[in-house]
């Protein structure tokens, strides 16, 4: 019998079968046994069952970050620890140098503003990396200096900043203290607090520590947390030396973001279990193969000398719509990348390989690209991309 398809629309049948793949730097893909362990029935906060979850989250943290100190969780999007950073460690009218080179690095020069710091910034193209002699220079010319603050991994511009050379910089001083925004680069980078003598490090859960959005991580050196019971800005919900008091106890102060500490948990046991030396070779390859194939396809990189390996960011055919493009593979193709920032809107893409990402996320990432790029009506040769990616992948599989 012949199968009559009058009045048919494949394409619409195509967006209601559209299976979707989240490969913008954040949020970023929950794994299933994540999302299975949190649907699990709700727990009360205040019971020995989740202290002992909370135990097993807590005593394990530490290694992600490097140290041998408490890491706090706190209820909160990254940004929440970035606040608690500055109110917990600085006073209205301290001198503090911002790495200003990008999104977020106006986000400290406006937290920092908020409180009444005195603000003064290294501005940077953004793309650029900041250089240790940079900082070096500043403090030996600004001895008041209280704190100097970065990224470790700019996001927007996906560009790193060398946090070890810096941080051996502010360790040589008596009062200046490295506080680093660490939220695309805690779990994608053998990150070593102690060792390398940063003072405040944070991170957020919807980046490598493949969570949703809503928990947030922060750790103090002991010269930040001496720095704490002076610091006079008020605080209360952010008041970290009641946080760490209370964590010690096996709880947090107030409510705490009860299913994401569950599903941290489990996070973690992913990750011990895939080996931490094993999750930022994972990050390295797949950031990579992300890079080759960009070249490939004749492309120019956003970041310059120093790009991370949570996501890759490139420019975009000066003739190309990016915004347009954007929301094209969102919502017709099912594939979400990101898009630039302020000056850089509609100019640039991001890729991101971070988190929950292997192998063939790359791949898809890659191949939708070309096709998408060849749609818009770009001049690229479809499968070089893949193939470049491909050459450094196919060592890594098995």
């Amino acid at each position: 019998m012949a199968v009559v398809f009058s009045n048919f629309d494949f394409h619409e049948v195509n967006e209601n079968m559209l299976k979707k793949y989240l490969l913008a730097p954040g949020p970023t893909p929950v794994p299933e046994s994540v999302l299975l362990e949190m649907a699990k029935p709700i727990l009360h906060h205040r019971t020995d069952e989740f202290s002992s979850i909370f135990d097993s989250a807590a005593e394990r943290l530490p290694k992600l970050f490097g140290t041998e100190g408490e890491v706090l969780m706190l209820a909160g999007s990254g940004t929440a620890a970035m606040e608690a950073a500055v109110v917990n460690t600085l006073s209205p009218g301290d001198h503090v140098l911002v790495v200003n080179a990008g999104k977020f690095g106006q986000r400290w020069r406006d937290i920092c503003n908020v409180f009444g710091m005195t603000v003064s910034t290294i501005d940077l193209e953004w793309g650029e990396s900041v250089k240790a002699e940079q900082i070096e220079e500043f403090i030996k010319e600004n001895p008041d200096t209280k704190a100097v603050l970065l990224q470790g991994s700019e996001t927007s511009t996906t560009a790193c900043h060398p946090v070890k050379e810096i941080a051996s910089v502010t360790s040589a001083t008596d009062d200046t203290l490295l506080i680093v925004d660490g939220i695309t680069s805690v779990g994608v980078y053998d990150t070593r607090m102690d060792e390398w003598g940063i003072d405040v490090l944070v991170t957020g859960s919807q980046k490598a520590f493949m969570l949703p959005p809503g928990l947030a991580f922060i750790a103090l050196s002991d010269r930040a947390w001496a720095r704490a019971e002076n610091a006079s800005i008020p605080r209360y919900y952010f008041d970290l030396r009641k946080e760490r008091k209370t964590q010690q106890k096996s709880t947090t102060a107030y409510t705490p973001a009860l299913t994401l500490i569950i599903g941290l948990n489990k996070v973690l046991d992913m990750l011990f279990e895939e080996g931490l030396e094993n999750v930022y070779r994972r990050h390295q390859v797949n950031g990579d193969a992300t890079r080759a194939a960009v070249k490939a396809l004749g492309f120019e990189m956003l970041a310059k000398d120093n790009p991370s390996n949570a996501a890759t960011g490139f420019y975009l055919p000066s003739e190309l719509d990016g915004g347009a493009f954007v929301k094209f593979m969102r919502e017709k193709v099912g594939v979400t990348y990101a898009g630039g920032q302020d000056h850089l809107k509609g100019r640039i893409l991001r890729i991101s390989t971070l988190g929950y990402h292997d192998v063939f996320d790359t791949i898809t990432a890659v191949s939708a690209l070309e096709m998408g790029l060849v749609r818009f009506g770009a001049d690229i040769e479809l499968g070089k991309g893949v193939s470049a990616a491909q050459n450094i992948l196919k060592d890594y599989i098995g």
